[in-house]
């Protein structure tokens, strides 16, 4: 039997903080019966930042760094991001796959005992989100769709993780872990980068 994640988090959800200056990412955990539950991280992006790193903090006072994650090249941000513990440890990548996303986002997702690919669901809602993006102005305006992206294991098709942002003006996210494997930092950096480096 395989063992569980240290750290694995079954379900959660991000909520994001669009201010003038950042986009805020709050982690939370999902009771049994659907409810927010505490504060998990809390991570926060400027907005004209070159995007290679962000960092998970335990609150948004910003007191304890939890986990991050990096670009491996900053130029090169197609050659993948690598997770880190607080210690700096390794615990998982991903990659956005470029020559499959034209039409469909696609990513790849890795950790102990996962080895993950992830797409869009909705190949018409990926398109549509991608004329959004490069219509002048009208790109900067959050896109108030659906959209879900389905990670399965790559050796069996089995599901590992599912991302959907709810139908609202400010992101919400529902993420749901079926993969025990799967520990929940690499799951939120992976959720995160579905939001904050799509159009890269």
């Amino acid at each position: 039997m395989t063992e569980p994640a240290p750290m694995y988090v079954p379900a959660f959800s991000m909520k994001q903080r669009v201010t003038l200056m950042a986009n805020k990412y709050e982690l939370i955990a999902t009771n049994p019966d659907g409810t927010d539950g505490a504060l998990l991280a809390f991570a926060q992006q400027k907005r004209m930042a070159f995007k290679e790193q962000v960092t998970f903090y335990s609150d948004d006072a910003k007191t304890q760094p939890v986990f991050s994650f990096k670009a491996r090249k900053a130029i090169d941000l197609g050659s993948g991001y690598d997770v880190y513990d607080a210690d700096g440890q390794a615990i998982g990548w991903f990659k956005k796959e470029f020559g499959k996303s034209l039409l469909r986002s696609s990513w790849q997702l890795s950790a102990p005992g996962v080895e993950a690919d992830g797409t869009e669901r909705n190949q018409t809602v990926a398109i549509v989100r991608r004329v959004w993006d490069f219509v002048p102005f009208i790109g900067e305006i959050p896109l108030p769709f659906i959209f879900h992206f389905d990670f399965t294991d790559r050796s069996n098709g089995q599901p590992v993780l599912s991302v959907e942002r709810k139908m609202s003006v400010r992101d919400r996210y529902r993420i749901t872990v079926q993969d025990e494997r799967l520990d929940f930092r690499v799951a939120a950096a992976m959720t995160v980068a579905l939001d904050a480096l799509q159009s890269r």
